[in-house]
C-alpha cells in the first residue's frame, strides 16, 4: 500500500514492503469499538509493510474478541504493549488517547493518532510536547488528508493562489432526530462534545492547509449540536463551516466548496475509509524512516484543538 505524491516517498514505501516479516515494524492498537473493528483493525491486518502485532482496550473481553478476530496477541497492560510494538495506532476517546500518547511517545513508539487528539488544548500540546521530546513520528487520522482523490484535491488546491472564499459542511446523522442512531451513537464523548469536535477537525483540515492558519474564529449555535463557524485565514480569505452530528437523515452530507481568482471547486467524493488509514500508517512511517515530521502530525492535531477550543468558548458565553 503506498500513498500518492512524491515518487521518492512511494519508493520508500515499496522498499518498506519488501522487508521480511520478522522484520517489519510492528503495530499495536489501542482501542475495540466499532471505529476500531471497522476502519484500523482492517486496515492494520492488510497493511504490507507492517505487522499487526497485538490488542488492548478498556474492556478485556472486547479487546480478546477483536485480537482472537486477526489472531494477534491481546494485552492487558498497554505499556506490555508499548514495550512490544514500534507503531501504536489509537482507536479511543480523545480525552483517553492523550495521556496514553504521551506515555507510548515516551516509551519510544511513533503514534498513529485518531482526531481529535484531546479536547483541551492542555491534553493536545502534551501529546505534541512527548513527541518532539522523545524524538518520533506522529501521524493524526484526519479521512479526508488521507482517502482518495481528496487527498490529491487538497494538494491541488494548496498549489493555488486568489483563493477568496470558501464554504464546508459536515452534517452527520449520528444522533438523527428521525431515525435510528448510526453505529457510533453509543460515544459519551460524541454525545458530550458533538459535531464541532468529532467532525469539525475533518474541516479545518482541509481548509487550512489551501487557505492558510486560521488568524480569527468566531462560533454560533443552531439547531441540534449545530455549530456554524466563520474563519479568517492568513491568506486573508474568509471561511464558514457548519457542523453537526444530530443532522435529519435526509440532510446530512458533506461538502466543500471554494472560490476564487481560479473558478470553483469542489470536495470530490471519496470512499474506502480502511484504505485511507492504510495511507495515513505509510505517512507515518515515512516519518519514522526519514526523520522528517509529517505535517498532518500531533503539533497539526494540538493546533486543531486549540482551534476547536477557542470556538467552544465562546458557544459557552
Amino acid at each position: 500500500m503506498t500513498s500518492a505524491g512524491d515518487p521518492a516517498e512511494s519508493a520508500l514505501e515499496s522498499a518498506a514492503q519488501q522487508v521480511p516479516a520478522g522484520l517489519r515494524p510492528r503495530i499495536g492498537l489501542l482501542g475495540t469499538g466499532p471505529w476500531a473493528h471497522r476502519t484500523h483493525a482492517p486496515a492494520l491486518a492488510a497493511h504490507s509493510g507492517s505487522e499487526f502485532a497485538g490488542v488492548w482496550g478498556r474492556r478485556p473481553e472486547a479487546a480478546a474478541e477483536l485480537a482472537g478476530e486477526y489472531g494477534v496477541k491481546v494485552y492487558e497492560d498497554p505499556d506490555a504493549l508499548f514495550a512490544d510494538c514500534d507503531v501504536v495506532a489509537f482507536a479511543l476517546p480523545p480525552d483517553v488517547q492523550a495521556p496514553l500518547a504521551v506515555r507510548a511517545a515516551a516509551a519510544g513508539c511513533h503514534l498513529l493518532l485518531d482526531k481529535p487528539v484531546a479536547t483541551t488544548v492542555e491534553d493536545a500540546r502534551a501529546v505534541a510536547e512527548a513527541v518532539a521530546r522523545h524524538e518520533v513520528a506522529s501521524v493524526v487520522f484526519l479521512t479526508l488528508r488521507f482517502a482518495e482523490p481528496t487527498a490529491g484535491w487538497v494538494a491541488e488546491q494548496a498549489g493555488r493562489s486568489g483563493w477568496f472564499t470558501a464554504s464546508a459542511h459536515w452534517l452527520g446523522a449520528v444522533f438523527p432526530p428521525d431515525g435510528t442512531p448510526s453505529a457510533y451513537a453509543d460515544s459519551p464523548w460524541r454525545k458530550t462534545k458533538g459535531g464541532l469536535w468529532d467532525v469539525g477537525p475533518h474541516a479545518l483540515s482541509v481548509l487550512i492547509p489551501i487557505l492558510g492558519d486560521v488568524t480569527a474564529v468566531s462560533a454560533t449555535r443552531g439547531p441540534s449540536d449545530v455549530v456554524q463557524l466563520a474563519l479568517r485565514h492568513a491568506s486573508g480569505a474568509a471561511s464558514t463551516a457548519v457542523l453537526s452530528l444530530g443532522a435529519p437523515q435526509a440532510a446530512a452530507g458533506v461538502g466543500l466548496e471554494l472560490r476564487g481568482t481560479e473558478g470553483v471547486h469542489a470536495l470530490p467524493g471519496w470512499s474506502d475509509v480502511p484504505g485511507a488509514y492504510g495511507r495515513a500508517l505509510d505517512a507515518l512511517l515515512t516519518a519514522a524512516r526519514t526523520g522528517v515530521p509529517d505535517p498532518r502530525g500531533a503539533e497539526f492535531g494540538a493546533r486543531l484543538t486549540e482551534l476547536l477550543a477557542k470556538a467552544e468558548g465562546q458557544l459557552a458565553g
